[in-house]
């Protein structure tokens, strides 16, 4: 087989066969869950029980998102493009950098303007009331 088909093959191949390991890496992870909580609710008479058992293996985040945190974290990754593209690749990445550094400033502002926590609201509210 020639050396110049090999290459592109792989890459199509590669697109394929990642999607489909993740799903059955998936259902594998998951069917001992279903299994167990199958034979738990056979013998659970209580539909209330059997609700509290299916929150404790939601995997679900309870939590809302902290969008101070996401910012950070975007906002240096623009700049990790930004020297990539100084360093590298080109005017186009550092561009993409400015951008990516630019939704990060904006995500971790609105951070500080909308507060996300319970404990955060209620501050925000006593601090409201004693005004």
């Amino acid at each position: 087989m020639d050396q110049n088909i090999i290459i592109p093959i792989f890459g199509m191949l590669t697109g394929i066969i990642i999607p489909i390991a993740v799903f059955i890496w998936q259902y594998y992870e998951g069917k001992g869950k279903r299994e167990t909580i199958l034979e738990i609710s056979k013998h659970l008479d209580n539909p209330t029980k059997l609700e509290e058992l299916l929150s404790i293996f939601d995997e679900r985040k309870k939590e809302p998102l902290d969008y101070r945190r996401n910012g950070v974290i975007t906002i240096f990754v623009g700049i990790g493009l930004i020297l990539l593209g100084f360093v590298a690749i080109g005017n186009i990445l550092i561009g993409v950098g400015y951008l990516v550094t630019a939704i990060g400033i904006g995500t971790l502002i609105a951070g500080y303007l909308y507060p996300n926590t319970g404990k955060e609201l209620t501050n925000a509210v006593e601090d409201f009331e004693k005004k």
